[in-house]
């Protein structure tokens, strides 16, 4: 957990994350009950952080090296806007490091990745049931009526 001595800081993966960033997405997909093969785990690590990719970032929260939480952003056109839009699709904070405000600064560090790509949406999905995040969800941004459906 962090101390009260410094702040966590909010950056871009690195390749040498690799580990620390699993655990954190095992954390996320078993939260959902799911899980995803090694090949997706590296395939999503090596898409994350390739430059030649800057249509698919990740942040994390990181304190005195240790990896507290992630985000998971993607880009990408959008048919009523002449802009790309940011999906926001995973976000994770370490149960032991809840509390500090990183599912926050983690959000917030994405809105500034958009406004910087000059994106004028962010948005992400949640679980009905997921309430502990909805609290934070409801307070930095705005509930939609859209239901989603897939195949």
């Amino acid at each position: 957990m962090a101390s009260t001595r410094s702040a966590p800081t909010i950056r871009p993966l690195r390749p040498e994350d690799e580990s620390q960033w699993r655990a954190l997405w095992t954390g996320y997909l078993e939260f959902y009950e799911s899980s995803v093969s090694r090949e997706i785990y590296d395939t999503t690590f090596a898409r994350l952080c390739d430059p030649a990719r800057p249509q698919q970032r990740a942040l994390v929260a990181e304190h005195d090296g240790k990896l507290l939480g992630l985000v998971h952003i993607i880009f990408h056109a959008h048919n009523w806007r002449i802009e790309d839009v940011c999906y926001l699709q995973d976000l994770f904070v370490s149960p032991d490091a809840r509390g500090l405000g990183l599912g926050r600064a983690l959000i917030e560090a994405t809105y500034k990745l958009a406004d910087d790509a000059g994106c004028p949406s962010v948005y992400w999905l949640t679980q009905d049931f997921n309430t502990t995040a909805r609290q934070l969800y409801d307070r930095i941004g705005t509930l939609t009526p859209f239901v989603k459906y897939q195949r």
